[in-house]
C-alpha cells in the first residue's frame, strides 16, 4: 500500500484528503437521515391526530423532537398565533424553505469533491509522465529502458485510477443523498397539506380560538 501511494506522486496527499473528508461527510449525513427515519415517521401521525381536539398538547409534542426539520416547520405555523388560512400556509412553505439548507448539508462538499478528484489523478499522471520522459533519453532501445518506460506509466496512471475511485464513491453517496432529500421534500410537503386541511377546518367549525396557539397560553 505505501509502494502504491508512493507510485502515485505528491497529488496523493490531497486525494488522501479527499477520500477522508468523503467517508467523514457520509458517515454525518448517514447518521442524520437514520435519526430523521426512525423519529418522524411515528411523529407526524401523532401529531396530525391530536392537532384538532388539543394544539397545546401537539404543540408540546413537537416540542420534545425540535431536532427533527418537520417538528420545526409545524411549530413555525402553529405557534403563528391567530393566523389565517393563508398565513398559516405562508408559514408553513416559510419554514419548509428554510430547512433546506439542513436537508441538502454537505451536498456542495460531495459535488465539489467529484469534480475536483479526477482532475488531481490527471495532475499526477501528467506530472509523473513528464518525469518518465525527463529520464528518457533519444536512441535509448535496449530491453532495460524500455521496461523502465512501462514501469514509470504504470505507476504514473495509479494517481488517474485512484481520482476516479475516490469520486466514483462521493458520486455514490451525493446521489444517495439527494434522493433521500427529495423524499424528504415529498414529505414535508404532504404532511404540511394534511396539518393545512385541518387548520381550514377547524377555523370553519369555529374549534381555533386566537389564543390558542400563543406560547404559555392556557387552553
Amino acid at each position: 500500500m505505501g509502494n502504491w501511494f508512493a507510485a502515485g506522486g505528491i497529488v496523493m496527499v490531497p486525494l488522501l484528503v479527499c477520500s477522508l473528508l468523503t467517508l467523514a461527510l457520509a458517515v454525518e449525513r448517514c447518521w442524520f437521515w437514520l435519526q430523521l427515519g426512525r423519529q418522524q415517521p411515528g411523529l407526524v401521525p401523532q401529531v396530525l391526530s391530536t392537532v384538532s381536539q388539543n394544539p397545546q398538547r401537539a404543540i408540546a409534542k413537537l416540542k420534545q423532537h425540535q431536532q427533527l426539520p418537520i417538528a420545526r416547520i409545524f411549530l413555525a405555523a402553529l405557534t403563528l398565533g391567530d393566523a389565517t388560512p393563508e398565513e398559516f400556509r405562508l408559514a408553513l412553505e416559510s419554514a419548509a424553505q428554510a430547512e433546506i439548507t439542513t436537508l441538502k448539508r454537505f451536498q456542495t462538499g460531495f459535488e465539489t469533491i467529484v469534480g475536483i478528484a479526477p482532475l488531481l489523478g490527471l495532475l499526477g499522471t501528467v506530472l509523473g509522465l513528464m518525469q518518465v520522459f525527463a529520464t528518457l533519453r533519444l536512441g535509448e532501445t535496449s530491453g532495460d529502458a524500455a521496461s523502465g518506460v512501462t514501469t514509470g506509466v504504470g505507476e504514473a496512471l495509479t494517481s488517474t485510477a485512484a481520482g476516479l475511485v475516490v469520486a466514483l464513491v462521493a458520486l455514490l453517496f451525493a446521489n444517495l443523498f439527494q434522493g433521500l432529500y427529495r423524499r424528504q421534500r415529498a414529505f414535508i410537503q404532504e404532511a404540511g397539506g394534511k396539518l393545512e386541511i385541518l387548520h381550514r377546518r377547524a377555523q370553519r367549525q369555529g374549534q381555533v380560538s386566537t389564543t390558542v396557539y400563543l406560547p404559555g397560553s392556557q387552553p
